[in-house]
């Protein structure tokens, strides 16, 4: 049983590889100031502005 606890947690392994990369976050960025919702009556419209 000791040496289960003097082991690390799996949640630091996870989070670990849980870092996105700085491409996926820029992308995410641009992504997110391109994309215009308009609301018009009860219906929403998506328009990507690239």
């Amino acid at each position: 049983m000791q040496k289960f606890y003097t082991e690390s947690s799996r949640l630091d392994d996870v989070n670990k590889k849980l870092v996105p990369k700085d491409e996926t976050i820029k992308f995410l960025l641009d992504y997110s100031m391109a994309l215009s919702v308009i609301d018009y009556h009860k219906m929403k419209f998506e328009a990507l502005l690239n």
